[in-house]
């Protein structure tokens, strides 16, 4: 599925449909993994937030390039609050390849079912991601305008 976001009020909605596509599918018996992929710039952070926001997450949402993880708590009785207990959201910019996925207790995120991981830069770390992730691809448009294109597993 193919958005095109010309402000916050689109970005909004497209974490708002991005939700509600989400929410019709089955739950899965490991961790959900969502690569984000774009240049600096296109709105992985922004649309993480917004997610975030529309889950009742009240904290503020800031990308995690530094520190590489941040991990919080999904209120029960949110959106997909039965389903999720966290949104862990990594930044992967400045690893150098999945075995730098380790320290992070990759492995063990990705064994618990209750966890949405938003995985900003899965190229870097290609050898440690699951098979069935899905992909949204930020593309700067314009200054203002950006393409966000959703791939779910095994579809093109």
């Amino acid at each position: 599925m193919e958005y095109e976001a010309k402000s916050i009020e689109d970005l909004k909605a497209v974490a708002g449909e991005f939700l509600r596509l989400f929410g019709q599918r089955e739950a899965k018996s490991t961790a959900t993994v969502i690569g984000l992929s774009g240049n600096l710039g296109t709105g992985k952070t922004s649309f993480t937030k917004y997610v975030a926001e529309l889950l009742g997450i009240t904290e503020v949402i800031t990308s995690p390039t530094f520190i590489l993880e941040k991990i919080y708590d999904i209120p029960e009785g949110s959106t997909l609050g039965s389903r999720f207990t966290k949104l862990i959201h990594i930044d992967a910019y400045r690893l150098e390849g999945g075995d730098e996925m380790a320290p992070l207790g990759w492995e063990a995120i990705l064994g618990e079912p209750h966890n949405l991981v938003f995985l900003e830069w899965p190229e870097q770390v290609v050898s440690a991601l699951p098979q069935d992730i899905d992909t949204i691809l930020f593309e700067y448009v314009s200054e203002s305008v950006r393409k966000i294109t959703m791939k779910e597993y095994g579809k093109k």
